[in-house]
């Protein structure tokens, strides 16, 4: 995958979770600051990460995630490539 199809990929989970315009979450906005999402959502996130591309996210490497930015550098930085999943999540 693409760093824009990743970037897509959880600006939709974001925008669908916190009920918001997809267009309005680019990759400096702040999980907390701009977006006021609360623990909760930031757990969502990470699970739909983590499912959506097979990587695994601790906590403390969760907390260190504060920007849409760096989520995408973080799944990209994992190894993911467009043999792991073309289409994004399969939603099941």
């Amino acid at each position: 995958m693409t760093r824009e199809q990743i970037l897509d990929v959880i600006r939709e989970h974001l925008a669908d979770e916190l009920e918001l315009d997809p267009q309005t979450i680019g990759e400096t906005t702040r999980f907390r600051e701009d977006l006021e999402a609360d623990s909760l959502d930031l757990y969502t996130l990470v699970q739909e990460l983590e499912d959506s591309y097979g990587v695994k996210i601790s906590d403390e490497e969760a907390a260190g995630i504060l920007t849409v930015g760096q989520a995408v550098e973080f799944v990209l930085a994992s190894g993911i490539s467009t043999a792991n999943s073309t289409e994004g999540p399969s939603g099941d």
